[in-house]
């Protein structure tokens, strides 16, 4: 663990608010109603259907986690940011990945200055010490194992926080199993324990979200924390309605068009299928070539927005009879 020290007892810990309070006070910033959440949602350029409002109104009332599962590209992590932006809270964002440590995830004490420190306690007139020695360090008169020290990543940023954040852990099925355990404590109690400082609990309870792709099975232990969201490709209609959303000037035939042959492509047999939010580039590069219906010829020249891998382009050819 970053910093362990000598001392067998924590100095001065940090004891959280009552959660209670907390919750109340997140409940005080949610919307009363469903359907007000999802308009506000939309309002941040999110489309939400009522399960996903459902969610997002006991996530906050409830003060409890959002696990989202799903394919690449379907609005989970778009889902926490427009969160973020719908209560006007800041996001604080923990990129997973495989390796991560506690170091990066979670606190580090900020060696450097710990160093400088304990050089400039020695250094003090009157520092106890063998003759022609530098005096051992007092690690309790130097202080180093306090707030001003320590190096705060996003899970402890969002815990030690003044105001209430958004938290998102991105892509949490990237990590081991290791380094999902070290998420337990602040998904279930809102705080963080560090052996030299003591407890550091959450002022405001963060509004969490957790993404992921499936490429693994989670664990039990974090998913009883969790509320749970899946969230799919979404249907041709709902797919139009947010190319609209996003591309308001483009004609509604023209995003219909959009949003039947992005369905077509995902039901081919491609690497990547075209994400959410590359059907709302693809509906803004028609906009700037002055595209009204989709012709042979601009679907091929624009196909590369959709698609990334040269095999996925020719099965998509073939597919669409364009080759």
């Amino acid at each position: 663990m970053p910093g362990s020290g000598s001392r067998s007892q924590p100095a001065n810990p940090v004891f959280l608010h009552d959660r209670a309070f907390a919750i109340i006070s997140a409940m005080a910033d949610t919307p009363s109603r469903i359907d007000e959440v999802q308009e506000r949602l939309r309002q941040a350029g999110y489309l939400a259907d009522t399960a996903t409002g459902t969610v997002v109104h006991l996530a906050s009332v409830l003060g409890k986690p959002v696990l989202i599962e799903g394919p690449a590209g379907t609005g989970k992590t778009q889902l926490a940011k427009s969160v973020a932006a719908m209560t006007g809270k800041p996001l604080i964002r923990l990129q997973c990945y495989e390796g991560l440590d506690e170091s990066k995830a979670i606190y580090e004490w900020d060696y450097r200055r710990q160093l400088l420190q304990l050089q400039l306690q020695q250094s003090r007139p009157g520092a106890d010490g063998p003759p022609g020695r530098a005096p051992a360090p007092d690690l309790t008169a130097a202080g180093i194992f306090g707030e001003d020290f320590l190096l705060s990543r996003p899970l402890l940023a969002a815990i030690r926080s003044q105001q209430p954040v958004v938290l998102l852990i991105d892509e949490v099925d990237r990590l081991d199993m290791e380094a999902e355990a070290l998420l337990l404590e602040v998904l279930s109690e809102y705080q963080v324990s560090i052996p030299e400082l003591g407890t550091v609990a959450a002022r405001h309870i963060p509004q969490v979200f957790l993404t992921s792709n499936n490429t693994r099975d989670l664990s039990e232990a974090l998913k009883r924390r969790c509320l749970y969201l899946h969230l799919g490709y979404p249907s041709v209609q709902r797919e139009a309605e947010i190319v609209q959303l996003h591309v308001p000037e483009l004609n509604v035939h023209l995003a219909a068009e959009i949003a039947r042959l992005v369905a077509v492509l995902r039901s081919a047999d491609l690497k990547k299928p075209p994400s959410i939010s590359e059907t709302v580039d693809w509906a803004r590069t028609l906009l700037a070539l002055g595209a009204a219906e989709l012709t042979d010829d601009v679907t091929r020249q624009t196909l590369t927005v959709l698609l990334k891998y040269e095999r996925d382009i020719a099965v998509a050819l073939a597919e669409l009879s364009l080759a």
